[in-house]
């Protein structure tokens, strides 16, 4: 897995520095590299991204809101053991937001737009499966489903997926590197398959379609998102 880079109050604005630091943290949470019962502490996470501690608590008050993290009082944030309950508890949320924004999309979206989306994912499909695959895979996921929030038509809709995407991506990345890692490619044929799909329902304006495609693709992550509690009970 690439070195994380140091986090600069130079170099993001306020919000995306914080979500740079909420996703570095939650790499290491799914990674194991923190363990359930650990502190995060406030002036050792700030200095390791070099940063001031605004936006460092402004981050665990976020891993707070997600779940992953305990905001204790007299104990600060401490990381919580995360669970094959929690994250099928995760994924069944995630279901129910994604289906409704596909459905809204399926309505709304630009069908240009959903045309070269659609290119790219069939031409990954198409090319040499490896790292620099993995890369694109993640690209063009966050891609599909910021294309499908943001046309879903529903502002608050788009917001609580917003505020769940840091998580939703930690956990889908997480699971991408230990595939890597055992030079196992073939869920990037499989996931391109179940995002041709979607971009076949949205550019038929079919909702029902749309909302059938996206059940499945959720569902399929189950059996990948696994791996992130199962890694963490191996390191335990």
């Amino acid at each position: 897995m690439p070195e994380l880079q140091p986090v600069s109050d130079a170099t993001f604005d306020h919000g995306l520095r914080r979500q740079a630091i909420v996703r570095a943290i939650l790499t290491d949470i799914f990674h194991g590299k923190y363990r359930a019962g650990q502190r995060l502490v406030t002036e050792a996470l700030a200095n390791r991204f070099g940063v001031s501690h605004t936006p460092i608590r402004e981050a665990l008050i976020e891993l707070g809101g997600s779940g992953v993290v305990n905001l204790l009082p007299n104990r600060g944030a401490v990381v919580r053991k995360v669970t094959a309950r929690d994250v099928r508890e995760v994924l069944q949320v995630r279901k129910v937001l994604e289906c409704e924004a596909v459905r809204g999309a399926a309505r709304r979206a630009d069908r240009t737009k959903a045309e070269a989306i659609s290119t790219e994912i069939r031409a990954l499909a198409e090319s040499a499966p490896g790292p620099a695959a993995v890369v694109q895979a993640r690209e063009l996921d966050n891609t599909l489903h910021g294309f499908i929030c943001a046309s879903c038509g529903n502002g608050f809709l788009q917001s609580e997926l917003a505020r769940l995407r840091t998580l939703y991506q930690a956990f889908r990345d997480v699971t991408w590197d230990l595939e890597e890692a055992r030079s196992d490619f073939h869920r990037i044929g499989v996931e391109a398959g179940e995002h041709l799909a979607i971009t076949a329902a949205l550019l038929a304006r079919d909702a029902r379609a749309a909302v059938r495609a996206m059940t499945a693709h959720i569902r399929s992550g189950v059996t990948y998102w696994l791996q992130v509690s199962a890694n963490l009970d191996e390191g335990s």
